[in-house]
């Protein structure tokens, strides 16, 4: 009998225990921790509710800070972070959970961030095919704030430390799912 917590070819797997904003993340032979978002793992995840969504999501693609870093080895599509890049978070919106140009009139999260968070960021496809008003919006993959050794929790993606980061996006392609679940 296979365990459930098995990893596929190809995939992230991300298990915590119920309400944590720690996890463990598994690809290949490596097993790191990660941050989870600021109220754990939901399954029905909702617009600013600092949940994590349960399931299943492809890797879309990486930006990242050319003016910080180089582009990393990875076969996922890779684009740079510009200063106008932004993010819409208004679920009534057109645009909601889509990128923007900053400034935009609706709400939108800035992309280009004066912290290291989305230095590295993996746009993850929760709510994007199609989008569901409400249903969450900017689900990223992206490099972890820290207070010491601890990893601080998200809005809601799931965040690595950089080397870690660097240690993942050279396994992922275009098929690279990720799979959070309750451990």
């Amino acid at each position: 009998m296979s365990d459930p917590h098995d990893i596929a070819d190809g995939e992230i797997l991300v298990t915590a225990a119920p309400g944590s904003t720690l996890g463990r993340l598994r690809i290949g032979p490596h097993d790191l921790p990660c941050a989870l978002g600021r109220s754990g793992l939901l399954e029905k995840k909702r617009e600013g509710d600092g949940g994590t969504p349960v399931g299943c999501f492809p890797l879309r693609a990486l930006r990242y800070r050319a003016d910080r870093l180089a582009a990393p080895e990875t076969g996922l599509p890779v684009t740079t972070i510009l200063p106008d890049d932004g993010w819409c978070d208004a679920p009534g919106d057109p645009a909601y959970n889509r990128p923007v140009r900053l400034p935009y009139p609706a709400s939108a999260e800035a992309m280009w961030r004066h912290d290291h968070l989305y230095d590295l960021v993996v746009l993850l496809g929760h709510n994007d095919d199609p989008v569901v008003r409400g249903a969450g919006s900017a689900i990223f993959f992206h490099l972890a704030k820290e207070a010491g050794a601890a990893l601080l929790p998200t809005e809601g993606c799931v965040a690595l430390r950089l080397r870690d980061m660097l240690t993942v996006l050279p396994l992922c392609d275009a098929q690279t799912t990720i799979r959070i679940e309750r451990g």
